[in-house]
């Protein structure tokens, strides 16, 4: 190259570099708050597990930490600490963010209680009309919307797995605590409108040994299964409720996350990442001009099936060919 040329382009790369540099800084700093509902601090393994593809679909969608947006996270807790999911909501809601994303029913109950008017976007929570989040699943009407973890119907699809793996099964108990599982009437009717015979009791528990006291009375009826509902309560007691099955021989639908991988039978529910990742993309409509009124309550648009081999075969169960071509995941 020229001197002459080199110094021309010399000169040309001084000038762009003061361009792009303050086109960086000139970038609007948007603002976004983040209440993980189920986790009390951000090292407990759900925030991990969660703030982790969050993050990374917010990277997909243009939105870094520090570059062009800003992202304040608070977090909720246990179910008896609902104080402190509310004050963390009220932190949040006083640091005026452009939009809330919301994990689980309480916080997204505590944040709307704060704010009709920032933005909200939930994950991780059923029937949002039911309580009073939204005016319709198609047209939310207020400043709510998200993802649901599932409808009621899906009550039905577990009735329908576990006969078809248990046969034999005449009774059904759905474990669930009411104080952390206020919408489990609805998937208790949905189990018995898909139940054709099946009786369907409800289990209710407040503590390990409610827990191992209902499963006893529930193994001493012969033909007996096992639906446990993914809420808080079976989410934090996961383990005790495994072994309890395990100790008592009772086949179990056990869609708490990591509940297979922990030795229950099987299986069938949301995939996490999509859950988590999906509502990044109203968070960014929002971002970009959308209202919350005017996107649609969506559901997870694909779900999963594992089934446990090894407590298949502890139970002396021969899980039937079809069933096992079908599930996603089988552990051995």
């Amino acid at each position: 190259m020229k001197r002459r040329d080199f110094l021309v382009a010399l000169a040309a790369s001084a000038a762009a570099r003061p361009f792009a540099a303050t086109a960086e800084q000139n970038e609007q700093m948007r603002h976004v708050g983040v209440l993980v509902g189920l986790a009390a601090n951000a090292d407990a393994p759900v925030a991990q597990a969660f703030i982790k593809p969050f993050r990374e679909a917010m990277a997909d969608a243009g939105w870094v930490e520090g570059r062009n947006v800003r992202i304040d996270y608070r977090f909720g807790g246990a179910l008896s600490d609902l104080a402190n999911t509310r004050a963390s909501a009220a932190e949040l809601v006083a640091l005026a963010p452009e939009v809330i994303y919301a994990q689980g029913l309480p916080a997204t109950l505590a944040l709307r209680q704060l704010t009709p008017t920032i933005p909200i976007v939930f994950t991780q929570l059923i029937d949002p009309v039911g309580f009073g989040l939204a005016e319709s699943l198609g047209r939310p009407g207020g400043n709510v919307t998200g993802f649901v973890t599932w409808d009621f119907v899906i009550s039905g699809k577990w009735v329908e797995l576990l006969r078809e793996l248990v046969p034999d099964v005449a009774r059904i108990g759905v474990l669930f605590n009411p104080d952390t599982a206020p919408y489990a009437p609805g998937l208790v009717a949905a189990a018995r409108d898909a139940g054709h015979g099946i009786e369907i009791v409800e289990c209710r528990t407040h503590s390990d040994s409610e827990t191992e006291a209902v499963l006893e009375a529930l193994r001493s009826t012969p033909h007996s299964a096992l639906l446990v509902i993914p809420e808080p309560f079976a989410n934090g007691h996961r383990d005790h409720i495994v072994a309890q099955c395990a100790h008592l021989k009772l086949p179990a639908m056990n869609s708490v996350l990591g509940a297979v991988e922990a030795g229950a039978l099987i299986s069938y529910t949301f995939v996490w990442d999509e859950l988590i990742r999906a509502p990044v993309g109203y968070i960014n409509r929002i971002l970009k001009g959308a209202s919350a009124r005017d996107l649609p309550i969506q559901a997870p648009r694909q779900y999963r099936l594992v089934i446990n081999l090894k407590t298949a075969k502890a139970l002396g169960l021969e899980v039937p060919p079809m069933l096992l071509a079908r599930a996603d995941q089988v552990i051995e």
